[in-house]
Parts: structure tokens; sequence; C-alpha cells
């Protein structure tokens, strides 16, 4: 099952960055209909990363982090941007606390 809660996580964080970049073309002169299909995309996502059965504090916490590193990733190797040195920082710092979330003591 550990497996198949990073698969899930893959899926809702392409759901998400998906979701976000539909609304803001729909913000940006793509009219209504843009914008709510990407409010669509949205709420598939989050049907998609509650299907994980952990606490939700847990479960956002960690997925949190993902997304994170999902979306710097992302926007380093697909969308071909120049990511500085500080957000590289501060995305570690965000999976430290993700790990810290992820396998803390209750």
């Amino acid at each position: 099952m550990k497996d198949f809660v990073w698969l899930i996580f893959v899926a809702a964080a392409c759901l998400e960055m998906t979701g976000d970049a539909i609304v803001r073309r729909g913000l940006r002169g793509g009219g209504l209909a843009w914008i709510l299909g990407g409010c669509a995309v949205l709420a598939s996502y989050a049907l998609r990363v509650n299907a994980v059965r952990w606490d939700f504090s847990k479960l956002i916490g960690v997925y949190v982090a993902f997304f994170a590193m999902a979306s710097v990733l992302c926007g380093r190797f697909v969308l071909k941007e120049n990511v500085p040195p500080s957000t590289w920082l501060g995305l570690g710092v965000i999976i430290a606390g993700g790990l810290i979330i992820q396998f803390g003591g209750k």
C-alpha cells in the first residue's frame, strides 16, 4: 500500500498543477469556462489525494512536501525555468518538514 500512496500523490500533484494552470489561464483572459474547468480538475485532485486513509494533518503535511517538490521540478525540467538557489534551499526545508511529519512519532 505504501508504494500505492506515492502513485496517488503523483496523480494528485499532476491534477493540482493542471487545475491551477487552467484556472490561471481563465483568469488571464481565457474566460469563465476555463476557470470552471480548472475548478473541476482541482476537485478531482481533492478526491484523489483524500483516497489515502491517513490522518488529515499527516496526509496534507506529507502531500504538501511532495507537491512542492513536484512543482519545483516541473518548473525546472518541464517549463525550463531558472530556479534560484533560495528556492532549492526552501524546498529542502519543506521536504525535511514532510519527512518529520511522515516518520515522526505520535
